[in-house]
């Protein structure tokens, strides 16, 4: 029963002097859990949105750090269980699905 209390998410690219940053913070309380991303592209204000979802919405949520750990067990394991979906959180901070 492990749970994501918080994770923090940072891409930066630089092309020819024009850096983008995409910052993503996923927090846990107590209804559920809270996905701000902020995008900042060169000297530009940062624009900012937020997403919030119900405990129902993200039971067995699959965050990319525990994607990541969870990929390497099934390849030590050298298998994937049939039928594995987990609810996760795209790339824009919405709800999705990941299947393996």
């Amino acid at each position: 029963q492990l749970e994501t209390l918080e994770q923090d998410e940072q891409e930066r690219l630089e092309v020819r002097a024009h850096p983008v940053e995409k910052r993503t913070h996923m927090v846990s309380h107590q209804h559920g859990m809270t996905v701000t991303k902020t995008l900042r592209e060169g000297e530009a204000d940062p624009q900012c949105w937020s997403f919030s979802y119900g405990r129902d919405e993200i039971q067995g949520l699959m965050p990319e750090g525990a994607s990541l750990l969870l990929l390497r067990v099934l390849a030590c394991r050298r298998a994937v269980p049939p039928g594995l979906i987990f609810p996760a959180i795209d790339t824009e901070g919405h709800l999705c699905t990941s299947s393996y």
